[in-house]
């Protein structure tokens, strides 16, 4: 039996999904999105099993590159990689050339030197990521880019998604917080658009982006209207430290009229469930009660995901350098939910 994705060898897989790059989601066709969250499916469970290893990437070098402070998501890739077999090399910055004024790329002269296969980048600036893969000679991974996006994490949000309803398509998602300043709400605009939801912003006027109906969704300003007949409710958190200005009288205020409780999550469908990519602002656009209940919450379900979408991407790209080697699945090898 074949994988969700009908796909066994290299070749269906180059076929499907050719980038050299994981750099957005923003161009990818339908198509490609739903072959990367069909290959992270296959590791679901293999991720549950007490043996979690496999050997697809022995001998392949991965960097974690990360120019921002990351937990969930620098982890997570370290860990999708060392199941993979992968040389996972975490990169301290804080103690690296450049904190001592080496420029971005005399950095990637310096990693084009380590022959490394696959680079996974968080930046600070938009587009610095993009820079970054035109200079070094193998993959890159956007781990984030300032408020650019982050697709990776939009591709387990949609997974998250797709495993609790089975479709994406039609699904009224509302995306509510400081939409300003999130890498995530713009990938998430992207892809779940892409895959026809529809998709509301709920933010004040100050967190939301100019001209933001040339995203193709609809803006409200308050979570009565906004949170009416939704499927799914994303919230975000306030990204202080993007913040250069007054966005909002108070946390206090804030949570007020945005923060996330039962009686807002009432004016949602009977059963509309909650997300958030983290970390959270427990009290400030989420209640405690709300974000801890299971029946309603797929919180944690979102972390378990990373680790397979990350595991499909590096899988992908890790073939797609190199197309000589035999094929990926032989006779030999069990074909995955077989």
């Amino acid at each position: 039996m074949k994988n969700p994705a009908g796909i066994n060898t290299r070749s269906d897989m180059l076929t499907s999904f050719s980038r050299q790059h994981l750099l957005g989601i923003e161009g990818l066709s339908p198509n490609e999105i739903a072959f990367l969250l069909n290959r992270a499916e296959t590791y679901i469970n293999q991720n549950r099993q007490i043996n979690k290893k496999k050997s697809t990437l022995r001998g392949r070098t991965i960097f974690n590159l990360f120019f921002e402070n990351s937990t969930r998501t620098r982890t997570s890739f370290e860990l999708a990689g060392k199941r993979l077999g992968g040389d996972v090399i975490n990169m301290s910055l804080l103690q690296s050339s450049i904190k001592k004024g080496e420029t971005l790329i005399d950095t990637a002269m310096t990693l084009n030197a380590m022959h490394p296969d696959i680079l996974i980048v968080r930046h600070p600036a938009s587009g610095g990521v993009k820079l970054l893969s035109e200079k070094v000679n193998c993959a890159v991974i956007n781990a984030g880019d300032g408020s650019h996006e982050h697709p990776t994490q939009a591709l387990l949000d949609a997974l998250t998604i797709r495993r609790r309803v089975g479709h994406i398509m039609g699904l009224n998602i509302a995306i509510c917080g400081d939409i300003l300043h999130s890498r995530v709400a713009r990938s998430n605009i992207y892809l779940l658009s892409t895959m026809g939801a529809r998709i509301r912003l709920i933010a004040p006027k100050t967190l939301l982006p100019t001209n933001v109906e040339t995203l193709g969704v609809e803006s409200f300003n308050n979570m009565k209207s906004g949170l009416k007949d939704c499927d799914v409710i994303m919230m975000l958190r306030l990204q202080r430290e993007r913040m250069h200005a007054s966005y909002f009288p108070s946390s206090r205020e804030y949570f007020h009229f945005f923060g996330l409780n039962y009686k807002k999550l009432e004016l949602a469908k009977k059963n509309a469930f909650i997300m958030h990519p983290g970390p959270m602002n427990r009290g400030v656009e989420i209640a405690p009660e709300v974000a801890d209940d299971v029946s309603r919450s797929v919180i944690r379900e979102q972390v378990e995901m990373g680790v397979a979408v990350r595991m499909a991407v590096l899988e992908t790209l890790a073939i797609n350098l190199d197309t000589s080697q035999p094929e990926f699945f032989d006779e030999k090898t069990p074909k995955p939910n077989q």
